[in-house]
């Protein structure tokens, strides 16, 4: 088969794609004929070897896939062939990646894909879809409150600003063009932003006057003396990026007004809680209250381009995706 793999963590260029050797499916897996995959800033990460993992070498890159199962493990009990299924947390702790032409996947990571969802959505909405829902869950987000999202047209930013209106919140958010704040406008943000030409602070206090609930913090170099100052009491906070930030952190503002911060990694997740995630995702999505933001569909052939227009975005903060970079065999 063909797959995109690496032979070392490195740089964009360092991908190759070519022959790999087609897996087998164990006893607990299923062999799904990859028909979408996408790529998430973790994946960039791992290959890069930025985050420290436990690599089969060679390794196939990334965590999402969308397709169709092709053979069924004699222990897998909840698929059979010829179900349409998506998946995330593949290509991490020594499991190989998906961006190959099959996977070899363990039953407890599938989910099926609802019949009038595309595979290129699916396998957008995988990894940002439960990132969003578990983080919501874990902030226990009630009807009416205020949510705000930095980046609403991002991969992670879209998918909380939908799941967030689904659950009654009033949600805020900024883009850095007009045309991206029309997006969020569009995905049922109440308030969006241009942050590169608004007062976002001030639009935000005129709009949530006694502070925002639940503040959903997606920046790598987060600022708490300006996001405090924000909050409403008991409001809540999410950090789930910046690995090598060290901020300041205004101790007394926060505490003061009974404020909770909450870290957290969907990697962490056991599979019964992404199951629960993923089952609302599918709802939301059957229901047309989700829906995939991609920026571009590019063949598997172009792993490395996609890789290096994903770190260009993310690491070298420019911005330049309007949600995610989505491939096929």
């Amino acid at each position: 088969m063909k797959a995109a793999f690496i032979q070392q963590p490195g740089p964009p260029e360092s991908i190759i794609f070519g022959d790999f050797p087609k897996p087998v499916p164990a006893p607990n897996q299923v062999l799904v004929r990859v028909g979408a995959v996408a790529v998430n800033p973790i994946d960039t990460y791992v290959r890069g070897g930025l985050v420290k993992m436990n690599l089969p070498l060679p390794f196939v890159v990334g965590c999402d896939l969308a397709g169709v199962i092709e053979e069924v493990g004699a222990g897998v009990k909840q698929f059979k062939r010829s179900e349409r299924v998506w998946s995330s947390n593949q290509g991490l702790f020594g499991r190989q990646g998906t961006f190959a032409e099959f996977a070899a996947v363990d039953e407890q990571w599938l989910h099926p894909i609802p019949a009038n969802v595309r595979d290129e959505d699916a396998a957008a909405l995988a990894l940002v879809g439960i990132t969003a829902c578990l983080g919501l869950r874990r902030v226990q987000l009630q009807p009416g409150e205020i949510l705000f999202v930095n980046g609403g047209t991002g991969g992670v930013g879209s998918a909380v600003v939908q799941v967030a209106k689904a659950l009654g919140a009033r949600v805020i958010t900024t883009a850095g063009t007009d045309a991206k704040v029309s997006e969020c406008r569009g995905l049922g943000a109440d308030l969006a932003l241009n942050y590169k030409t608004q007062d976002v602070d001030a639009a935000v206090r005129e709009f949530a006057p006694s502070g925002v609930n639940v503040w959903w913090e997606s920046l790598r170099e987060p600022s708490f003396e300006r996001t405090v100052p924000l909050l409403a009491m008991r409001g809540r906070m999410i950090v789930m990026a910046g690995r090598e930030a060290k901020p300041v952190f205004p101790v007394g503002p926060f505490y003061v007004k009974d404020c909770a911060l909450h870290g957290f990694a969907i990697f962490n997740a056991p599979p019964d809680e992404q199951r629960t995630c993923a089952g609302e995702i599918n709802r939301l999505t059957a229901e047309g209250k989700l829906r995939a933001c991609i920026d571009r569909v590019l063949p598997l052939s172009q792993t490395a381009e996609a890789h290096r227009l994903q770190e260009e975005s993310t690491v070298g903060k420019k911005g330049t995706l309007s949600g995610k970079i989505v491939l096929k065999p």
